[in-house]
């Protein structure tokens, strides 16, 4: 199965202290047979969270060890212009526009479900895991 990743999943992967840590490592582990799509806007999202956050460790090892084994779609014109149409239409509401790119990505592929612990992704009908 196809699941998109998220920021909020990669830093609690690689945040030891974050609440959410020991389930996305436990759901990370056994998510071999996964194949784990992300875009380069969650890429630049993440490396400046994780590098301001949790320094420039973290940061490499998020860049050499986890990003390989990502499936990175770079932001096509037509879904940064459906992603900036949607955010539009819903400005001063959640979610962010990182997370609007997320979700045309996903529904233009078919995605059903996200690796994330940003509550915007099940609120948009998305299945999300862990669970």
């Amino acid at each position: 199965m196809t699941t998109f990743v998220d920021t909020s999943a990669l830093f609690a992967l690689l945040a030891a202290d974050d609440d959410q840590h020991a389930r996305a490592a436990d759901w990370f582990r056994h998510a071999r047979e996964e194949r784990l799509v992300t875009h380069n806007y969650v890429v630049v999202e993440a490396v400046s969270l994780i590098h301001r956050r949790l320094g420039p460790l973290p940061a490499r090892a998020l860049i050499e060890d986890l990003l390989p084994v990502l499936e990175v779609r770079f932001v096509t014109e037509p879904l940064h212009e459906r992603a900036t149409s949607a955010f539009l239409a819903g400005l001063g509401r959640r979610p962010s526009f990182v997370d609007r790119v997320s979700f045309e990505l996903m529904r233009a592929e078919g995605i059903p479900r996200a690796f994330a612990f940003d509550p915007d992704f099940a609120r948009e009908g998305f299945e999300t895991v862990p669970r």
